[in-house]
């Protein structure tokens, strides 16, 4: 059985690796993925039948140069520092929507953007029809403010 794990060890790497990439879904901040890249090189060198600390080598000096050099180029291209970038619900300003229930004057209806339902007001208290095409113009707790698009 031992002999089995020791010719195949390149399977448990590839486990590793899978499992870090995983639990890189719950960070983000591509640490871990440094951790996965290093596990599949080293699953590459297993295939070849390198002994188990050979392995363990690779293993850290293919993570410690990930570390280094393919994180900050993550962090540089997908977590940008742009203040001006919204999020959450301060994104929803500018998009572009349906009305699903009528906006009567100085009252409360329904819009639908991107698939989700939204109690929405008019802009100036205006009254807005079914299936007018409205833009967001703010955003109050759970109540968008729209306008009709021109």
């Amino acid at each position: 059985m031992i002999e089995y794990f020791q010719a195949n060890l390149w399977q448990f790497w590839a486990l590793v690796g899978v499992l870090c990439l995983i639990l890189e879904l719950t960070s983000g901040d591509f640490f871990i993925m440094c951790f996965s890249i290093g596990a599949f090189v080293t699953a590459l060198v297993a295939a070849f039948g390198t002994g188990f600390m050979a392995q363990l080598i690779v293993f850290a000096i293919a993570s410690l140069l990930c570390l280094l050099f393919v994180r900050p180029l993550a962090l540089k291209y997908f977590h940008r520092k742009d203040p001006d970038r919204p999020s959450n619900v301060d994104a929803m300003v500018g998009r572009l929507g349906v009305v699903t229930e009528a906006i009567p004057e100085r009252g409360h209806g329904r819009v639908k953007i991107d698939g989700d339902s939204w109690k929405a007001c008019g802009e100036n208290d205006m009254a807005l029809e079914k299936g007018t095409r409205v833009e967001v113009t703010e955003i109050n707790s759970t109540i968008i403010t729209v306008k009709p698009c021109e």
